[in-house]
């Protein structure tokens, strides 16, 4: 019997990422940083890496999406894309944190830390004392903690894997956004439509 196929993506920050895994093998895998355009980019991505290994739509058995913290309409992207396909495609969608992917396979207890916008990092603690969740600060201005160790894996092949390891865990909620600040976009300041009776 075949592997099953994963597909793990991510556009939290500014980049489009994504990978396919045949079990645990690497099929195939593409990041391109991008500042904006993750919306247009990402479906034409997913279906070249689809290709790219020969694959359908119909072979996945899973969707694993990176669900931030990050950018807050990056994220929505992904999250938006991750639930759809799993509609149509009848497929479990999963959300991964970037923290989470960051810390897959690394020795516990650890800190993991990934860049966020104005130099800023998103870290978290893993091991038995490790009980909350991610947090934002100056990578010179963390609190004590166990060590800060480098990701295993490209991002969307961390997803990947860790959404083929809960594809058949019961009960898994939808992927949903994780912000750790409110939205920086500000509310149009044009009236809207007048709508006529």
């Amino acid at each position: 019997m075949a592997e099953p196929l994963s597909l793990g993506f991510d556009t939290s920050a500014a980049h489009c990422a994504a990978a396919l895994l045949s079990g645990d093998t690497v099929l195939t895998q593409r990041h391109e940083e991008m500042s904006r355009g993750q919306a247009e980019r990402l479906f034409p991505l997913l279906t070249e890496i689809l290709a790219e290994a020969g694959a359908d739509w119909r072979d996945l058995s899973v969707l694993g999406v990176g669900t931030g913290p990050g950018n807050f309409t990056g994220i929505r992207i992904a999250v938006a894309a991750a639930r759809g396909l799993s509609l149509s495609l009848r497929i479990p969608a999963i959300g991964v944190s970037l923290t989470e992917a960051a810390a897959l396979d690394l020795p516990r207890p650890c800190r993991v830390a990934v860049p966020a916008r104005g130099g800023d990092v998103i870290w978290q603690d893993f091991g038995a004392d490790a009980l909350s969740g991610p947090e934002q600060g100056a990578i010179h201005a963390l609190p004590p903690g166990p060590p800060l160790l480098a990701p295993r894996y490209p991002l969307a092949v961390a997803i990947a894997r860790i959404a083929l390891t809960r594809r058949d865990v019961p009960d898994q909620p939808r992927p949903a956004p994780i912000y750790l600040r409110p939205a920086d976009a500000a509310p149009a300041r044009d009236r809207g439509p007048v709508i006529l009776s």
